[in-house]
């Protein structure tokens, strides 16, 4: 019988401390330290990738209201007036037209308010 070497939990240690790298302290040096965090950064990473798209919605939403503020028109009435009209733009090219094509915005809004 030959001796067993370790190379399986090598291996595995080795995926662990590479994919800790660049965290501070024991947590990159320290197998089970750095398992743990490792673990906690990708529950949090998969959390935040919905947290994400969440809150890039609320911006589209502030942005949208905020342009059409001197339309005299509230967001939920603009909304509601796209769906009636099934117009083809959704909240993220809305906001993109009223930051960067204010005039595109504006001639929009006038078509929907119309």
């Amino acid at each position: 019988m030959a001796r067993v070497k370790g190379t399986t939990a090598r291996s595995k240690h080795k995926k662990i401390l590479k994919a800790a790298k660049g965290y501070r302290h024991g947590r990159k040096k320290l197998y089970s330290q750095a398992k743990q965090a490792v673990v906690k950064a990708g529950v949090f990473a998969y959390r935040d990738t919905r947290v994400k798209k969440r809150k890039a919605r609320q911006l589209w939403i502030v942005r949208i209201n905020a342009a059409l503020k001197p339309h005299n028109i509230r967001y939920s009435e603009f909304i509601a007036k796209l769906n009636k009209l099934d117009v083809g733009l959704d909240r993220k090219v809305l906001a993109d037209m009223a930051v960067n094509y204010p005039e595109k915005f504006d001639e929009v809004v006038k078509e929907i308010i119309a």
